[in-house]
Formats: C-alpha cells, sequence, structure tokens
C-alpha cells in the first residue's frame, strides 16, 4: 500500500520535477554562451540538479522544502550569468511559493477535516 502524499508534496514534485528540464536546457545555455568555463557552468548545473532531485526526494520532511527554496534561490541568481534567465526563474519562484502556500493551506484544512471526523493522521 503507498503512502499518502502531501498536497504540499505533490506540487511541490510537479513543480520541481518540470523545473530539473528547464535547468537542464539553461546550464546547456550557459555552456553555450560561455558564460562560465566549461566545468563550472556544466558542473553547477549539474550540482543544482541533483540539489533539486534530491529536494524532490525528501519533500515529505521540512528539510525538502527548504532544499527547494535554496534551488529556487541559486537558480534565480543565475540570471546574473544570462539575463534571460531572471524572466524564466522568477515565473518558477511564483510557482513555487504559489503551490507551497496553497498545499500547506490545504493540507492544514484536511489535517483539521480528519481530525473532525475522528480518523487518525498519518
Amino acid at each position: 500500500m503507498r503512502r499518502k502524499r502531501s498536497v504540499t508534496e505533490s506540487l511541490g514534485s510537479v513543480v520541481l520535477g518540470f523545473q530539473v528540464i528547464v535547468v537542464f536546457l539553461a546550464t546547456l545555455v550557459i555552456f553555450g554562451l560561455e558564460a562560465l568555463p566549461p566545468l563550472p557552468a556544466l558542473g553547477g548545473g549539474a550540482l543544482l540538479l541533483l540539489l533539486m532531485v534530491a529536494a524532490v526526494g525528501t519533500l515529505r520532511y521540512p528539510v525538502g522544502v527548504w532544499l527547494g527554496w535554496a534551488s529556487q534561490i541559486i537558480f534565480l541568481a543565475s540570471g546574473f550569468l544570462v539575463t534571460a534567465l531572471f524572466f524564466v526563474s522568477a515565473i518558477f519562484v511564483a510557482i513555487w511559493i504559489y503551490c507551497m502556500v496553497v498545499g500547506q493551506r490545504m493540507d492544514r484544512r484536511d489535517s483539521i477535516n480528519q481530525l473532525n471526523q475522528g480518523e487518525p493522521t498519518t
């Protein structure tokens, strides 16, 4: 039987999953435009991708949400290398904020509903 995932975990996973694709492509853009030397461009992109994958894997815990926030900040900082990435990363930061706020609100509501119905919380 599968574990029931929280709304915050589900929404965060979707956002980070799509963002992994965009970060991979942004890494190739930074490399292709020679905004950084090859090793820092590709290595930094790979580290950010690993951070995001780690965040997806740990979103059920508070540390996963913090890793997600850290990855958003790092991706936003990539705009200093290629200005267009400010726009792209700002969109993902906005989506991340929305998903975290709405997800936590829905999780809180679900917890209250379960307590009112006498069901055990998981």
